[in-house]
């Protein structure tokens, strides 16, 4: 028997406005000083006339400005108070409301969705649900909801929670937390590794002590490792943005790995090192991205080692390297997204969220490499148009099949209620 569905409605708690994710991060990204910003809002808090809004937004701040413990802070003691909060529209009425169901942590955990409402006349607000804290009831008015949470461990009990409540969800409930939970890279392995055309290392949990005897001649890294053997791939379990990723040759490099300052993590991942050099001895690598299982290019890097990010590829230096990267966007469908059609449409299928990211390579047998798939990895219109002029319209076909999704599903909703 299924529970009636959560009431939603005009609720006693009221989403307060905020700048917003994504105003603030294009702030820091085109070099403006977000200092005398912050400073406002600190003015705000110590007399006393800052409200959630700013506070959220000041947690923000603190994160792009690099302090990430008191930004956190600062996010927990406003959240504790006020967890729902709305972004700018460009239209009011707005023709669409969109609730997020976010999880607290850094200002990278959760979906950049602001980005992909860019221009759309969405009206996006923002839930946090926050452990040993109940929901606004009734909910906010909305048209349609989707989880912006990751897969990370600082998301396990909001994500929990909604997958609690999604089956009495009042209205349409994109990317189900359960299946957001498959993107964990040991998880995704088992998800993807039978596909035809892919080729996915197999991602292994390992514990330091482990590793530990492994450096010290006591064990050989494939019996620790599921077979895995050198050169591998090593990241602390739960790192993003690449903090702790290394290549490792052999026993030695292990122990001088673990030997850093920094590596005190209990836990690491291992996964076998592939070699994605093309002819040329370049590498390169391409962020494609899954609307309601459609594929779109989002972009290209190409660099002389194998740990890219498109920000170290040096894209902006390079006419050539932009000159290949348009190709890629715009031929994308008879080039890229052809050779790897069926694999792509597979992984569309096992992965199963309406909307999601992954960063891939191809091998040097043709096979489509996964690297990893995401829900939050950021796919905005922030680069210089003269620059990167391919781009502009490449982000806005991204960004209309986004909200045309959120539109049909809405209206689907609408016609079978």
């Amino acid at each position: 028997m299924t529970s009636d569905p959560l009431p939603i409605g005009a609720s006693a708690t009221l989403p307060v406005p905020r700048i917003g994710f994504a105003t603030l991060t294009q702030m820091a990204f085109e070099g403006v000083d977000l200092r005398p910003l912050w400073q406002e809002l600190m003015d705000k808090v110590a007399n006393g006339t800052a409200d959630a809004g700013h506070g959220i937004d000041l947690s923000l701040l603190t994160q792009l400005l690099g302090d990430k413990p008191n930004g956190l802070a600062i996010q927990d003691e406003v959240l504790a108070q006020h967890r729902l909060f709305r972004s700018p529209c460009d239209t009011q009425p707005p023709r669409l409301r969109v609730l997020a169901l976010a999880a607290a942590i850094d200002m990278g955990g959760n979906t950049p969705i602001d980005f992909l409402l860019e221009d759309s006349s969405i009206e996006l607000t923002t839930l946090y649900v926050v452990e040993g804290t109940e929901l606004p009831s009734p909910l906010p008015e909305h048209d349609v909801a989707i989880v912006v949470a990751s897969d990370s461990e600082e998301c396990r009990a909001a994500l929990a929670e909604i997958d609690r409540l999604a089956p009495r969800w009042p209205r349409p409930l994109l990317n189900p937390p359960g299946r957001i939970g498959n993107l964990d890279r040991d998880k995704l392995y088992r998800l993807l590794h039978d596909i035809a055309g892919i080729d996915i290392p197999a991602t292994v949990g390992v514990a330091r002590a482990r590793l530990d005897e492994v450096a010290a001649g006591r064990a050989r890294l494939a019996s620790v490792a599921d077979g895995t053997d050198f050169p591998v791939i090593v990241r602390p379990r739960g790192s993003h943005a690449g903090v702790g990723l290394a290549k490792l040759e052999d026993a030695e490099a292990l122990g001088a790995y673990l030997a850093e300052p920094a590596r005190r993590e209990p836990e690491f991942f291992i996964s076998r090192f592939v070699d994605y050099s093309s002819a040329d001895g370049q590498f390169r690598k391409y962020r494609i991205v899954f609307v309601d299982s459609r594929v779109f290019a989002c972009h290209m890097a190409i660099s002389e080692q194998w740990k890219i990010w498109y920000l170290n590829a040096g894209m902006s230096f390079s006419e050539s390297k932009r000159q290949e990267e348009a190709g890629f966007l715009t031929e994308f469908d008879e080039g890229f997204g052809a050779r790897h059609r069926a694999a792509l449409d597979g992984m569309a299928e096992r992965v199963a969220l309406d909307y999601f990211t992954a960063d891939v390579a191809e091998t040097k047998d043709g096979r489509l490499l996964i690297f990893e798939a995401d829900n939050t990895a950021v796919v905005h219109n922030m680069d210089s148009p003269e620059l990167f002029p391919y781009k502009p319209p490449q982000m806005r076909a991204i960004f209309c099949a986004f909200a045309a999704m959120l539109t049909q599903r809405a209206e689907a909703w609408r016609t079978r209620a």
